[in-house]
């Protein structure tokens, strides 16, 4: 059966500047990298939790345009102890904010960021009330 979810893929197209977002700026961990059998770098992997992981791909050229109805990939949810502290944090770090610190259908506070390479991320409190908590 299934566990939890163990990782996210994304290729990237300048591997320093989403190593230095994810890490520097968000606070993840680097885990290790992983070469390919020709010995070129292929993937480095952060770690976000206990077995869970983000994986960054090299080799990324096109970003393909998006719009609110595209299937598919929609964001990452990073979930966190306080929402307003990691705003904060955030924008220390020289993070722009796409969506300030809000609360949710859901009951649970959330801002909005992107990465290097555009991608949504969400980052979440859950709130006692919420359906996440009470499920």
């Amino acid at each position: 059966m299934i566990r939890r979810l163990g990782h996210l893929a994304l290729r990237v197209k300048d591997m320093e500047r989403s190593l230095d977002f994810y890490c520097d700026k968000l606070g993840l961990q680097r885990a290790f990298n992983l070469d390919s059998p020709s010995g070129e770098p292929w993937i480095v992997y952060i770690k976000v939790a206990e077995g869970q992981f983000i994986e960054l791909f090299y080799g990324g050229t096109r970003q393909p345009e998006t719009t609110q109805s595209d299937i598919g990939f929609n964001h990452l949810c990073l979930e966190v102890d306080d929402l307003h502290a990691t705003a904060a944090h955030l924008k220390q770090q020289g993070v722009e904010l796409d969506v300030e610190p809000k609360k949710g259908m859901d009951h649970n506070w959330q801002c909005w960021v992107r990465d290097p390479d555009g991608n949504r991320i969400e980052f979440m409190q859950l709130a006692p009330e919420s359906p996440h908590m009470n499920c």
